[in-house]
């Protein structure tokens, strides 16, 4: 059935119907062959070529929408000790659904008991969390790249895997992280989904009036400092393929403790004009939330808010104008990696 005879007709099945995958393979041979047919022995062989090409355009779309391998969340913590939501952290790292999902907390000096919380976490989920304790108090900046090093050097993670952070309220559901994955399994040319607080209907955002209005100005002057349509800089929820990028862009401490998240990306922007790879807007996926609740006891006072303008315009002084320093800095250059 769909064979061809040795003087190189076709012949057709056993109902005497003409299978439409063969009319297809013949159109393909003789649209190759020109004006002269081929023999059927020749015929035969450049019908099966098709089928292999074809099978390997299948693979070589498909291959990049499978699973991403390991991910990898640092959850940042300072005095979280009477706010962690730990049975949350209980619960989704129990789930069989959450096998190649790991958890890092990082203490960041403390005076509470929140390393006492976390290191219960982790006796009671042993190789699905893990913490990391910094004696001293550095910043939220400070934690989350600490914890994003030690995950990338520990965990040995490559560029199948991915490393992210979360805010330890959980203002962002958990769940979201499955949905962060996939986009980054059905777009491959994707290294880093943020999460976005866009109030649209049909979603769940709840917000305090004045942090909105004011985060949306401080987010257009982000996007007017970046040079990026980008609509929410400051969210919490982040993940990054696991890249040498990402390694060089986390290589030394950020300025801004608050905005560390601008200036993250104010690195990988320099980085990818020097790289001569693709813009940095084509490899940022913002994802609009499904949910996010503004969680009481937010650290982040007028004092902060005010740092951070200041913050807004340093980070433009050092990258992005003609006088400042770049990205990456001078002692960067022959590519050192400091320890942490």
């Amino acid at each position: 059935k769909g064979l061809v005879s040795a003087d190189g007709r076709r012949l057709k099945g056993e109902e005497g119907d003409r299978e439409p995958h063969r009319d297809l393979n013949l159109w393909f041979v003789h649209f190759c062959d020109g004006q002269h047919l081929l023999s059927g022995a020749e015929e035969c062989r450049m019908v099966g070529s098709v089928h292999r090409l074809v099978w390997l355009a299948m693979v070589w779309w498909v291959l990049p929408m499978v699973a991403l391998g390991r991910t990898h969340i640092v959850i940042p913590c300072y005095n979280e000790e009477a706010r962690l939501p730990r049975q949350q952290f209980l619960d989704f790292t129990g789930d069989e659904a959450h096998t190649d999902l790991h958890f890092t907390f990082v203490n960041d000096g403390s005076s509470d008991d929140t390393i006492g919380v976390i290191r219960e976490l982790a006796n009671m989920r042993p190789g699905k969390i893990s913490f990391v304790d910094i004696k001293a108090n550095g910043g939220k900046a400070e934690a989350v790249r600490k914890g994003m090093m030690h995950v990338l050097k520990e965990a040995q993670l490559g560029h199948g895997d991915s490393v992210g952070f979360w805010d330890a309220d959980l203002a962002t559901p958990l769940e979201t992280i499955s949905n962060f994955v996939r986009v980054m399994e059905n777009m491959p040319e994707i290294e880093m989904v943020f999460g976005a607080r866009v109030a649209l209907l049909g979603r769940d955002i709840r917000r305090k009036a004045d942090r909105h209005y004011l985060g949306r100005i401080f987010a257009t002057l982000a996007s007017i400092v970046l040079d990026l349509p980008i609509y929410d800089t400051q969210c919490g929820a982040k993940l990054f393929r696991a890249t040498k990028d990402l390694s060089a862009a986390l290589s030394e401490p950020f300025s801004s403790s608050w905005i560390f998240d601008i200036e993250l990306i104010a690195r990988f922007i320099k980085q990818k004009e020097k790289g001569g790879g693709a813009a940095c807007q084509d490899v940022i996926y913002e994802y609009p939330l499904e949910t996010w609740h503004d969680v009481a006891g937010s650290k982040l006072g007028f004092l902060e808010k005010v740092k951070a303008l200041y913050g807004l315009a340093s980070i433009w002084t050092t990258y992005f104008s003609s006088f400042g320093t770049g990205w990456p800095p001078a002692s960067r250059v022959g590519g050192h990696q400091p320890e942490l």
